[in-house]
């Protein structure tokens, strides 16, 4: 198949297809408001129905929130068969006063950067999942076929915690089985370069409390011969790193993988500004392993962290008590094959370790996940960063992602498939803000890059 053709429909049809945007993005569908449960159904249908105007067959499926949506087409004989995930469901809009429009009324706007689409869901992440439905019309316009077999995957929950995603993936895991599975939920590294992310740092979080006397007491009458929960607690914290900023752990690092020669250098060849990256916040100086850099910091290295931290009198004036417990809430963000219950049997053991005579500690578990780190093994992988490459006239680069995205471990876990993860937001693009936009140059260059990688992906079997 001819890609030149195709490419050149994507650019005739662009207002077309800005149309068809809108119209999506004006279905109210918030996913963790009861309130908005007829408008999530709304949005879902509206999928099936524009899949169907490209005569690929897709329905809904009910689920005890909102319904998925699913669809199959079959491509060429021995083409590569792929999944397109996306989500249809949306943030709430609150605090509504400070957009500058209704945010269900997306309209595009001229700003100083360029032509905007501005409206809630836009670049999180109806926009996104629409580049890949408008490239798929392109090709079936000017072929009459798909160059690829593909599975449609839609969710409805993603802004609510997904929960009716993992018994659904379970259940459907055959009909959800293909090569290799596509997520268009990031963006560009630095609103610039192309970026297919291949690492996401998993999660443990723990919440312990530290109790000695058993009341709170004075501390006139106490101090200095009673234990303070409070000291012993900031104590510990501060045992948590070296004056390097290594994790202390017994064992934390276990797991973390060596990133390799090759990443570095795309990394390095990013030009990533801390000075900038940190100042934006009012900050100057990198405060983790002194012999790393900032990105790997925050995308292939692990963190401890303390979210927060209360014991005793905290209200308005003073109180000279000491007090009788004393509380923390710690995270960890895990990369490579850490193990996140090893993680938290280790931090417990390394915590009761440290305890002084007359203190106990117990514990509130939040959560635990395994980091995600994808191959780029198969061959989609480069097939994909050199189709980037030439849409953006930049090389594509293969990056991590400080935070998680579940659904990239439950297609490798539940399904068994292998995930490439990669989308064209922009670092301002005010994702579950008030004013979300999603730049037309990335909803353009958006569909022209996913005709690309389909033409790219259609050729590895050829």
């Amino acid at each position: 198949m001819t890609l030149s053709p195709v490419l050149d429909r994507i650019d005739a049809d662009l207002s077309a297809a800005t149309d068809r945007l809108i119209d999506l993005l004006r279905i109210k569908s918030i996913s963790t408001d009861p309130a908005y449960k007829d408008a999530c159904q709304d949005a879902a249908d509206w999928l099936v129905a524009d899949l169907a105007t490209l005569e690929i067959e897709a329905k809904t499926y009910p689920t005890p929130g909102h319904p998925m949506v699913m669809g199959k087409v079959e491509g060429p004989e021995n083409a590569p068969h792929i999944l397109f995930y996306g989500h249809y469901d949306v943030q709430p809009v609150d605090p509504l006063e400070l957009w500058d429009n209704d945010p269900f009324d997306a309209k595009v706007e001229d700003t100083p950067k360029g032509k905007v689409i501005r409206g809630r869901g836009t670049s999180d992440d109806k926009g996104q999942l629409m580049t890949f439905i408008e490239a798929c019309r392109a090709w079936k316009s000017v072929h009459g076929t798909l160059p690829c077999s593909i599975t449609f995957f839609f969710e409805g929950e993603e802004e609510s915690g997904s929960p009716s995603l993992v018994p659904f993936m379970e259940e459907h895991k055959d009909a959800l089985k293909a090569d290799l599975a596509f997520i268009c939920d990031t963006g560009l590294f630095d609103s610039r370069v192309p970026a297919i992310m291949t690492m996401l740092r998993g999660l443990c979080g723990e919440e312990l409390t530290i109790t000695g006397p058993d009341k709170d007491l004075h501390s006139g009458m106490y101090g200095g011969a009673a234990i303070n929960p409070a000291r012993v607690l900031t104590k510990i914290l501060g045992n948590l790193f070296d004056d390097f900023g290594k994790i202390q752990i017994p064992d934390f690092y276990e797991g973390a993988p060596v990133l390799s020669n090759e990443v570095k250098a795309q990394w390095e060849n990013l030009n990533f500004d801390h000075t900038t990256f940190l100042g934006d916040v009012g900050l100057t100086t990198p405060a983790g392993e002194s012999d790393r850099t900032a990105l790997e910091m925050i995308w292939s290295r692990p963190t401890a962290e303390i979210n927060g931290m209360w014991s005793g009198y905290t209200g308005a004036g003073f109180k000279t008590v000491l007090p009788s417990e004393a509380s923390a809430k710690v995270s960890f963000r895990l990369v490579g094959d850490q193990d996140p219950h090893a993680i938290r049997k280790n931090f417990r053991a390394w915590v009761e370790a440290q305890l002084p005579a007359d203190c106990t500690v117990t514990y509130k578990e939040h959560g635990a996940s395994q980091a995600s780190q994808m191959s780029t093994d198969h061959p989609a992988f480069e097939a994909t960063r050199k189709a980037l490459g030439e849409e953006w006239d930049v090389d594509a680069a293969y990056t991590g992602c400080g935070g998680s995205i579940p659904i990239a471990g439950h297609f490798k876990d539940i399904i068994g498939m292998d995930v490439l993860l990669t989308g064209w937001g922009k670092d301002d693009d005010q994702i579950h803000s008030p004013n979300e936009k999603y730049d037309m140059e990335s909803f353009h260059k958006g569909i022209r890059s996913w005709a690309r990688i389909l033409d790219a992906l259609s050729s590895l079997n050829a």
